[in-house]
């Protein structure tokens, strides 16, 4: 089988083919991070026009890189949630119209699935039962997975994503857009210890996270750091830019470090999982492999290019659901608040 997976659902336009067995014949991403910049962060009205330039290109790329031809797909995965409603509609009625007009099967694809699948495209090896956290600028959840294609939510973000946090803290030091790789470059040369954190507890003992708090503290101390710049023009207040990235980037892993390693403590899984946009900050990645390396857990990220929003991942799910024999009909709609429906307790696979 070979399927066309498109994806829309915030700033990326994306277009991908995947070949049964997870091999990736193509995967084109067009990128909007120049056009919103300027506003530091996401314009809704903006990116859905730049998805309606982008997609007719960004779908004949993908199928020239792959060398195939429209009658040889087998059928067509497309994301329909969460995201932005204006950009998930784009690329919505494209799948829709591409696989009416070459009687293909639709499949639409929730875009959390997608970044959980997206460590079995890297490794098909993944031991499950297993965590699986999705980490990125829209969304903090971690997944029990019992197996592939078989997800349990068992916490998320009470308020801001991680991911969010980091953009926020780089927007208000004027540090540029996106923030999150800002933060991580500035943290490497910076003293973790410098501002100290604490990891928020929430009363009723469940694994959800929360951001907002450790965000407002960030600031605090950001607004502290820009009034002595601007009175005494410290001249060592470029270091302690860096301080406060390296410590709050360490305070924000700290907490995704420690209520994966409850929720590991609390349920039997052979190994951890890790994917979204935040997943490839490289202080994330090595705090992950020696904490659960020391628990004797395996933990498996993405490639780098798989990690931010791509189609390759969406594809990729959607073959999953299409050997299923799952089919969409042409009355899908998007859906911009779409959640990962748990598997069933009975065991049967869930086709929802």
């Amino acid at each position: 089988m070979l399927v066309l997976g498109i994806e829309s659902s915030c700033d990326e336009t994306a277009a991908a083919v995947v070949e049964s067995g997870g091999t990736i014949r193509s995967s084109v991403v067009a990128s909007q991070v120049r056009i919103h910049q300027d506003y530091g962060g996401v314009v809704p009205e903006l990116a859905s026009r730049e998805h309606v330039d982008n997609i007719c290109f960004v779908v004949r790329q993908a199928l020239e890189e792959a060398g195939v031809a429209w009658d040889e797909l087998s059928g067509v995965g497309v994301t329909r949630g969460p995201g932005l409603v204006g950009a998930l509609l784009v690329g919505l009625a494209y799948a829709k119209a591409v696989a009416f007009s070459r009687n293909l099967p639709l499949v639409g694809v929730n875009h959390l699935e997608g970044h959980m699948y997206s460590v079995f495209l890297d490794h098909p090896q993944a031991e499950t039962p297993s965590l699986s956290l999705v980490v990125s600028g829209g969304h903090t959840n971690l997944y029990h997975v019992e197996a592939v294609g078989r997800y349990r939510l068992l916490a998320k973000s009470r308020d801001d994503a991680a991911g969010e946090s980091l953009d926020k803290l780089a927007k208000f030091l004027g540090l540029g857009y996106p923030g999150g790789p800002v933060i991580e470059r500035l943290a490497r040369e910076g003293n973790p210890e410098t501002f100290r954190f604490t990891i928020p507890t929430i009363s009723s003992g469940t694994l959800d996270f929360s951001y907002s708090g450790l965000k407002t503290a960030a600031l605090r101390y950001g607004r502290s750091l820009q009034q002595d710049r601007r009175t005494t023009e410290d001249p060592a207040s470029e270091q302690k830019v860096n301080d406060l990235a390296a410590s709050f980037q360490k305070a924000v892993i700290d907490q995704l470090i420690d209520r994966t390693l409850r929720a590991a403590q609390q349920y039997e899984v052979c190994s951890i999982h890790v994917s979204g946009g935040v997943s490839c900050n490289q202080a994330l990645r090595t705090r992950f492999l020696e904490v659960f390396g020391r628990e004797g857990l395996p933990v498996y990220f993405p490639r780098p290019e798989l990690t931010t929003d791509n189609a390759a991942m969406i594809a990729g799910a959607a073959l999953l659901h299409l050997s299923r024999g799952r089919r969409d009909g042409w009355d899908l709609a998007p859906d911009p608040n779409l959640v990962v429906e748990d598997f069933p307790p009975d065991g049967s696979p869930d086709e929802s």
